[in-house]
C-alpha cells in the first residue's frame, strides 16, 4: 500500500435509504485535499456544515455508530468507513442529503464499486501510520468481549464471534493483508441480525430501511410461516418471508461460510477508522461490537495523538528518551537562566503523565548567593521544574506552545522534604489531574535518586501569548 495519501480520482453518487433512520439519501464521494481525512457534509442543512470521523465526534452506538458535529449528525458510518481504509482512501468528502449513507445491500461492496468506477489518486503528501510498539488491551467483563492491538509490521485483524445461539454458533475469521483481500473477502459480508430481535429493533426506533434485501435474518426461534407472515405485518414489513430450512430466513445464500464473523470484522475497521490514522498492529477482538470497538478506538486514539505530539517535536526520539533538549527549546518560551528541564524519559497521554529531568550542576548562577559556602538548589526552583515539566504534558492537550503561554497561577500543599545539591540528578514525575476551560490542574513529586525531594499541587491557566506580552 502506497506510503503517499490518497484520494478519490473524481466524484460519483448513489442513492437509497438509510438502514436505521429509513431516510431517502443520495451520497457523493468527493476527492479532497492532503490532511483531509474522512469528512462527512450535511448538504442539506444551512451552510453545509461537516462532521470529521474521529472518535471524538461519537455519540451514539445503537446497532451503528453515528457521529455529529453540532446540528449535524450522521448514522451508521462504519461501512462506509471501512470501504475507504479498506480500498486505500484516506481523504474524501462524503456529502449527504440527509442523515444516513445509503444501505445499499447490507455490505460495504457498494461503496466499493463506487471507488472503482472513479480510481485513487495518490497525493503529494506522506501518509501517517500509527505504529504500535506496546499491548493496548481492552476488556469488558458484562460483554465477554476483549480486544488487543499488538505490535505488527501491517494491519490485521482476526475476530470471533460467538452468540451461545445455535443458529449462528462460534465462528472466526482473519484479515492478513488488507490490500489483498479487503475488496473480495470481506467488503461483500452483509448486516445481519436475529429474527426475534426483529421487533425489539423496530420498538427502538432502528431498522426503518431495514428489508429482506439488505439485511441476513437468522431464525432463532421456533416460528410457524403463518405466525412469521403476522410478525412482518405488524411491523409494516410488506415482503413475504418464508422460514426455509437453512437457517436464514427466505433460504437466503450466505456469500462466505462464516459471513456474519466477516461482517463483524467489516464493522470493526470500519470503527477502527476513527482513529483519526492508519493502524499498523495486529488487532485480536473476541465478541466484537460497536460500543467495544469505540471504547477500544478511543484508547488507541489517544496513543495517536500522544506520538503524534512526539513526532512534532521529536521525530526520531532515541530509546529511553522522548524529548531531548532540543526538542524542548521548541515546546517551551524559556531560555536561559531559566529553562529547568534538560529531557523528558516518560510521556503517557492515556495516564496523563510525564517524567522529566534536571540535572544540577555547579554551574548554576543561582550557586553564586544560594548559598556561597553551601550550594543548594532552591525549593522555589524545585517547583518550577516540576511546572515546567507539567507544561510539556499540556501539549498532548491542544495546548500549541507557539500559540499560548502556560502561566501558573496557584500552588497548593507545597513540600520540601529533601536538599538538592551540585552533582544531583532532579527527576519530576507530573499528573494532569483536570483541564478544564483553559485551567489546569496538575500534580506531582520530584526526586533524587528513590528519595522524595519535593512535592507539590499546581494550577495554571492557558493564555493567549499576546495577551501576555
Amino acid at each position: 500500500m502506497s506510503k503517499k495519501q490518497c484520494t478519490l480520482g473524481g466524484e460519483i453518487s448513489m442513492s437509497g435509504v438509510g438502514l436505521h433512520t429509513g431516510s431517502s439519501t443520495t451520497m457523493t464521494f468527493k476527492p479532497a485535499e492532503p490532511d483531509t481525512g474522512y469528512r462527512f457534509v450535511r448538504v442539506d442543512l444551512p451552510g453545509s456544515p461537516s462532521v470529521l470521523a474521529v472518535v471524538d465526534n461519537v455519540v451514539e452506538i445503537a446497532r451503528g455508530t453515528t457521529i455529529a458535529n453540532g446540528e449535524a449528525r450522521v448514522y451508521t458510518v462504519e461501512h462506509v468507513l471501512a470501504a475507504m481504509v479498506g480500498m486505500g482512501i484516506d481523504n474524501v468528502l462524503i456529502e449527504l442529503d440527509n442523515n444516513e449513507p445509503p444501505v445499499g445491500d447490507g455490505s460495504a461492496l457498494p461503496y466499493v464499486e463506487m471507488i472503482q468506477k472513479v480510481g485513487i489518486v495518490e497525493q503529494d503528501a506522506p501518509r501517517e501510520e500509527l505504529v504500535v510498539t506496546e499491548p493496548i488491551r481492552y476488556f469488558d467483563e458484562l460483554r465477554g468481549t476483549e480486544i488487543v492491538a499488538l505490535p505488527n509490521d501491517k494491519y490485521r485483524v482476526t475476530v470471533m464471534v460467538d452468540y451461545n445461539n445455535p443458529a449462528l454458533g462460534s465462528q472466526h475469521t482473519g484479515l492478513f493483508d488488507l490490500e489483498r483481500e479487503f475488496e473480495t473477502e470481506f467488503a461483500p459480508a452483509r448486516t445481519f441480525c436475529f429474527l426475534h430481535e426483529v421487533e425489539m429493533l423496530r420498538d427502538q426506533g432502528l431498522i426503518k430501511g431495514g428489508n429482506l434485501d439488505n439485511a441476513i435474518v437468522i431464525v432463532d426461534e421456533d416460528i410457524t410461516d403463518a405466525e412469521l407472515q403476522a410478525k412482518l405485518k405488524d411491523l409494516g414489513i410488506e415482503e413475504n418471508a418464508v422460514l426455509g430450512s437453512s437457517g436464514l430466513l427466505n433460504n437466503k445464500t450466505l456469500r462466505f461460510k462464516n459471513e456474519p464473523a466477516r461482517h463483524k470484522l467489516l464493522d470493526m475497521i470500519g470503527d477502527l477508522a476513527l482513529i483519526g490514522t492508519r493502524l499498523n498492529a495486529q488487532v485480536l477482538a473476541a465478541r466484537p461490537g460497536h460500543a467495544s470497538n469505540i471504547e477500544f478506538a478511543r484508547m488507541v486514539r489517544k496513543l495517536y495523538q500522544q506520538q503524534k505530539s512526539v513526532r512534532k517535536y521529536q521525530p526520531s526520539p532515541a530509546e529511553g528518551m522522548v524529548f531531548d533538549a532540543q526538542a524542548i527549546l521548541k515546546m517551551m518560551p524559556h531560555r536561559y537562566p531559566f529553562l529547568m528541564i534538560d529531557r523528558v524519559t516518560k510521556f503517557d497521554v492515556e495516564q496523563k503523565k510525564i517524567t522529566g529531568i534536571k540535572n544540577i550542576t555547579f554551574n548554576e548562577p543561582q550557586f553564586m548567593g544560594h548559598f556561597p559556602n553551601r550550594p543548594i538548589f532552591p525549593g522555589v526552583l524545585i517547583t518550577e521544574a516540576m511546572a515546567q515539566t507539567g507544561c510539556i504534558l499540556l501539549t498532548a492537550y491542544g495546548v500549541d506552545p507557539e500559540q499560548k503561554l502556560v502561566v501558573f497561577t496557584g500552588m497548593n500543599n507545597v513540600k520540601f522534604r529533601g536538599q538538592v545539591t551540585p552533582g544531583d540528578q532532579l527527576v519530576m514525575e507530573m499528573s494532569l489531574d483536570r483541564f478544564r476551560f483553559n485551567i489546569a490542574q496538575l500534580s506531582g513529586k520530584a526526586y533524587v535518586g528513590s528519595t522524595l525531594v519535593a512535592e507539590a499541587e499546581l494550577q495554571a491557566a492557558v493564555v493567549d501569548r499576546e495577551v501576555v506580552s
